[in-house]
């Protein structure tokens, strides 16, 4: 009998992790319960609520699953988690040098005005970096659609690009899941997943069954979008692709 246990229920409130992640976690072998009520609940010790804290700090990091998995299996091999830490530590020392850079811009900015000097127009932007994509987006998809997507962005609110975010997350470590599990691609399960990701896309535009196969081909073609998703867990891109093309025949016209 354990002497102190917290119930899913109970870890999920304590840290704000939803349940269905904490299942998944479970699934993948990254935080495994210390054992079940007599009802079958999952039962967490100490030292599991001390292995979802290292967790969550890595991920807010911007460390990917597979990676987390290293770090916390690790144990005392202080050199893979140093080796992991220092790899993320320097890209948020890069984030750090854009935020301040960007920090630095408006801070002239605010002096301006205070100062009721006008500021030199190429100054204003100062620090930002996506024309590249910017423009990219714009040929690929046109303007139209561009401002439409980046409309429905704002009008999500931070609250709302939050949770939009979360929902990616959950989208992919539960694909990274069916993959792991050897799931086909028509597989329930998979599908749907597939059927939330196509909820999220068509909260910024509406695809038909055409784009969004070529949305998903998109994921595999371009190695930004692959590496995204292949963070997850790799062949995630492909796997993907190929149930975003059953989800399409199936569902979109």
């Amino acid at each position: 009998m354990l002497d102190e246990a917290w119930s899913i229920g109970d870890v999920a409130r304590l840290s704000g992790v939803t349940s269905r992640t904490l299942r998944h976690y479970d699934s993948i072998g990254l935080l495994t319960p210390v054992g079940t009520a007599p009802g079958g609940r999952r039962l967490y010790g100490r030292d599991e609520l001390v292995r979802l804290q290292q967790i969550l700090v890595l991920r807010e990091l911007g460390v990917d699953l597979p990676s987390i998995g290293r770090v916390v299996r690790s144990g005392d091999d202080r050199r893979a988690q140093l080796a992991v830490l220092r790899q993320h530590h320097e890209r948020l020392l890069a984030e750090r040098d854009r935020y301040d850079r960007l920090a630095a811009t408006v801070a002239s900015t605010l002096q301006s005005l205070d100062g009721g000097r006008t500021m030199a127009a190429k100054d204003l932007y100062a620090g930002f970096d996506n024309s590249e994509y910017e423009v990219e987006a714009r040929e690929r998809w046109g303007t139209e659609a561009v401002d439409r997507g980046a409309s429905a962005w704002e009008r999500l609110g931070k609250s709302g690009q939050a949770e939009h975010q979360a929902e990616a997350t959950a989208i992919g470590e539960g694909l990274a899941a069916c993959l792991a599990d050897g799931l086909g691609v028509d597989d329930p399960r998979v599908q749907s997943l597939v059927a939330r990701h196509h909820a999220q896309v068509a909260l910024f535009w509406v695809p038909n069954r055409e784009s969004y196969t070529g949305l998903g081909q998109m994921y595999v073609d371009d190695p930004r979008f692959t590496a995204t998703y292949d963070a997850f867990a790799p062949g995630l891109a492909p796997y993907l692709r190929d149930a975003m093309a059953v989800f399409a025949a199936a569902q979109l016209t």
